[in-house]
């Protein structure tokens, strides 16, 4: 089915609002390249648009009412949003789901060594990524380092004009005919994803004089020693800001859009929604791309702790009201799709694959080898959302994630699915997923936020 270019239906003038939501957007995610960047500021946001710590509420024993708005963080790296409805919670909610990781290059707990005079960092690659990628290029360092005093060091290095960067070297063209001659899996080995960081030695220092220099400069500047790593989070990305991207500047080329290209959109929705007779929920999670496990994961009981928590608020609370609520809700699971590549045509089948300037793409199912570790959306479901986006005249397209057998992917789903609610992916067609830079149209990253906050108001 013939999707038309989305840009073509909007004059000079809106065309203008798109490239400022885009620029907003760009900045956002020059910024934020870290999942507690992420929270940080979006809970700034949410301030800044009435909303309040639950927390606050809990400790202070106020009642919640319709027309409220709450926020909820969860260790720093997971963010819920709720904006109480008119409507009895138990009638279910309207939830935006996405997720706010990125793969990138994690230090490891012990990572500091010197080898040959210089001083380097060992890494473990996060998520599912081509390897060979994230070598010769510029990159940062992100993070905290706690303390055992329990006192939080912010640690960023790479992003300012005036400040180093990092990186992974790469074997010189010249030498690498073996290396050539590998698969692509194996042309860089994960343990090889090592980061030089210094080459200049401590002066009177004999043993590791250069790691010695590199110790003395985290001493000075962040006041950390080489113990402190232990318990530390710090995490190798990209350096530099997103761009604008193509002659027309119609794109954005940068790190991290999967997934922030749709949980942006989908904070701003919820910024934007006003007096909404269901309850409106944005849920920006961690860990989705290694499988959403672990206590800030879609498979912790965060959510579901945190639904409980505002239902209590309310005077509402039961545990058979929380399960109605639950299981009474709609999701748009607002994960990225791959847009098609007219460069790798072979992996797509035209007819069902997402394609830049056609608006929110939905994939009524993604997973593997016939659907397999899938959320399989209900026709029912996806009638509702077509009414909705077509009385708005908002563009969508559907999708599916490459061809029969082709490979597949998972987002977060099937677990909101668990509850038995009703789930569909939706979000921005990307290419060059997973790649240090990858990029995203700006008409639909304009389409997602308008089909976000029509969904957040009118979806029953």
């Amino acid at each position: 089915m013939k999707r038309k270019n989305a840009w073509e239906k909007y004059n000079e003038n809106e065309r203008k609002e798109i490239f400022r939501f885009a620029e907003d957007y760009r900045k956002f995610i020059s910024e934020c390249k870290t999942e507690r960047e992420c929270v940080e500021v979006l809970t700034a946001k949410a301030e800044a648009n009435g909303y309040r710590n639950l927390d606050d509420v809990i400790t202070s024993g106020e009642t919640l009412k319709a027309g409220d708005k709450v926020y909820a963080v969860n260790m720093k790296k997971m963010l819920a949003l709720f904006h109480i409805g008119t409507e009895s919670f138990e009638s279910g909610m309207n939830i935006l789901g996405g997720h706010i990781d990125s793969p990138r290059l994690d230090l490891k707990q012990n990572p500091l060594y010197e080898s040959d005079s210089l001083a380097l960092l060992e890494t473990h690659y996060y998520g599912g990524v081509k390897k060979y990628q994230w070598v010769a290029r510029p990159m940062a360092l992100h993070g905290v380092v706690i303390k055992k005093d329990g006192t939080s060091v912010t640690v960023s290095i790479g992003e300012k004009d005036d400040e180093p960067v990092v990186g992974v070297s790469d074997l010189l063209i010249h030498l690498a005919a073996k290396q050539m001659d590998k698969k692509g899996a194996r042309v860089v080995e994960g343990e090889d994803l090592n980061i030089l960081i210094g080459s200049i030695p401590l002066e009177g220092e004999e043993t590791e004089p250069v790691k010695a220099n590199i110790l003395k400069i985290l001493k000075d500047k962040y006041d950390i020693e080489e113990a402190d790593f232990q318990s530390a989070e710090l995490e190798a990305v990209p350096a530099g800001p997103a761009r604008d991207y193509g002659l027309d500047s119609s794109m954005i080329i940068g790190y991290g859009q999967d997934d922030r290209v749709c949980s942006y959109p989908s904070a701003e929705a919820m910024f934007a929604v006003e007096n909404p007779a269901r309850t409106c929920v944005c849920l920006l999670v961690d860990k989705e791309e290694i499988g959403s496990v672990g206590a800030t994961g879609m498979h912790s009981r965060f959510f579901e702790n945190t639904v409980a928590e505002v239902m209590n608020c309310m005077g509402a609370y039961s545990e058979l009201g929380v399960r109605r609520a639950l299981g009474r809700s709609c999701v748009l699971s607002s994960d990225v799709s791959a847009a098609f590549d007219p460069n790798y045509p072979s992996v797509m089948e035209k007819n069902n694959c997402a394609y830049f300037c056609k608006g929110l793409t939905f994939n009524k199912y993604t997973g593997a080898r016939g659907k397999s570790g899938s959320n399989d959306a209900n026709p029912e479901y996806i009638a509702k959302l077509r009414n909705i986006l077509d009385n708005k005249d908002i563009s969508y397209q559907t999708s599916e994630l490459g061809k029969v057998d082709e490979g597949g992917g998972g987002t977060i789903a099937y677990i909101l699915a668990n509850y038995g609610m009703e789930v569909i992916d939706s979000g921005i067609a990307v290419q060059n997923m997973h790649a240090p830079y990858e990029v995203a149209s700006k008409v639909d990253i304009y389409e997602a936020r308008r089909a976000y906050e029509a969904f957040l108001l009118e979806m029953k």
